[in-house]
């Protein structure tokens, strides 16, 4: 028994998801896309967005960015895959009302700009503005996902998922 106590316990590796942009959280099973609601796409949380601004939410590479700018995906030093889509059907708007300012494989920092978007555009030409935001890789991973129950996000403030691995 006293020697458990000189084990060397692994250390946990943790990472905090921040909101990418302001606004009122969502909790994922309450989005009227079943896509989403039901964690096909994986685990997350999403955001009504008060502006149309969007920040890597983690610091990581971009391995994924939309043809029609709508979406983006961010890989993390722990390989956690964290897809922020902006809006719900926006890929129906071909990239229109949306402007991208990094490109794939590029190294992002938490908290710089990665998109931008005309968020009356998109209130008034896609079904909704909420933006969910999942970790795709979610359902084939050992790790633990800790989801907010905060309702506002700010931006790069509002740790939204703790990941632990």
């Amino acid at each position: 028994m006293a020697l458990s106590f000189f084990k060397k316990k692994k250390n946990k590796l943790k990472t905090n998801i921040y909101a990418p942009m302001d606004g009122a959280i969502v909790q994922l099973e309450n989005i009227p896309d079943p896509v989403f609601s039901q964690k096909m796409m994986g685990e997350g949380i999403a955001i009504d967005p008060s502006n149309g601004n969007v920040y890597a939410p983690v610091d990581g590479k971009v391995i994924q960015l939309a043809p029609t700018k709508h979406a983006i995906g961010i890989l993390t030093e722990d390989g956690t895959e964290v897809l922020i889509h902006i809006g719900l059907d926006t890929v129906n708007l071909k990239g229109e009302g949306f402007t991208v300012h990094v490109s794939e494989e590029q190294e992002v920092s938490k908290g710089e700009l990665v998109i931008e978007f005309d968020l009356d555009f998109i209130k008034q030409h896609a079904p909704s503005t909420i933006t969910p935001i999942v970790i795709t890789n979610s359902q084939n991973s050992d790790k633990t996902y800790e989801i907010t129950d905060e309702t506002s996000a700010i931006q790069g403030d509002t740790i939204l998922i703790h990941v632990t691995s």
